[in-house]
């Protein structure tokens, strides 16, 4: 017998239970990032652009290399999701003008510091309060639409929730990126901390966090975004670091 038909799920001939067993995945993932989108973008089509990537998750994903099947699909799902975001292109022409100042405003900085900018340190560039900052970052990764949707604080997340895979390609680059997301969490100001800690550690719902801290919906999400912004910066500073 095979390696592959020793699995509990052998690709060869289990390819429809697969999907199947993480349909509600799917649904979870859809439902949490369809908090951060205009009430104009349809749950039904997030589902449809989700199973596409849960599809080719299941074509593509190797049992023998010992990664947990959900924590490869993650980042395939929402991937095709925010493909299909983009394309469609949902945002009004003046939010669009913005994000792209804000991301011509990202890259000017970086070039000029050798570090991406805070959020706080665009806001003084762009001569805006912090707020604006964080509605436009809100946008953006909405979107999907910059290079300020890299996400890979998500990625990790998504990799650490299985944190006894073993995948032997990845061993030593997960065990370097885990420590530099847990620091990273360590350094957030303490209100982007709790957000990023109640939704990605106790799994609330945004209006969960907005009752708990008895702020809004909406404002929660944009400090949701701050904060994973924030944690992008300093993952992507600390790797090319580490690199050095």
């Amino acid at each position: 017998m095979s390696e592959a038909a020793g699995h509990p799920y052998a690709v060869s001939f289990d390819r429809e239970k697969l999907i199947l067993d993480h349909v509600p995945l799917l649904k979870h993932l859809v439902g949490r990032m369809s908090f951060d989108l205009p009430a104009s973008v349809d749950r039904d089509d997030l589902f449809g652009y989700g199973m596409l990537g849960l599809i080719q998750a299941a074509d593509s994903w190797e049992p023998g290399r010992g990664l947990k099947f959900s924590t490869y699909a993650f980042p395939k799902i929402r991937g095709a999701i925010l493909d299909e975001l983009r394309r469609a292109d949902f945002l009004p022409r003046g939010r669009r003008e913005k994000v792209r100042d804000l991301d011509r405003a990202v890259a000017e900085l970086e070039q000029r510091n050798g570090v991406a900018p805070t959020p706080e340190e665009l806001a003084a560039h762009l001569g805006v309060p912090l707020e604006e900052v964080d509605e436009i970052l809100l946008s953006a990764r909405s979107a999907g639409c910059t290079s300020l949707d890299e996400d890979v604080s998500e990625a990790l997340f998504a990799r650490l929730s299985d944190p006894q895979s073993n995948d032997p390609q990845d061993s030593v680059e997960f065990a370097e990126l885990k420590g530099l997301l847990v620091e990273a969490i360590k350094a957030l100001p303490e209100q982007e901390r709790t957000v990023v800690t109640l939704y990605y550690g106790e799994e609330l719902l945004l209006r969960e966090i907005a009752e708990v801290l008895d702020l809004t919906e909406s404002r929660i999400s944009q400090i949701h975004t701050r904060a994973l912004y924030r944690l992008n910066r300093e993952l992507t500073h600390g790797t090319r670091g580490a690199k050095a």
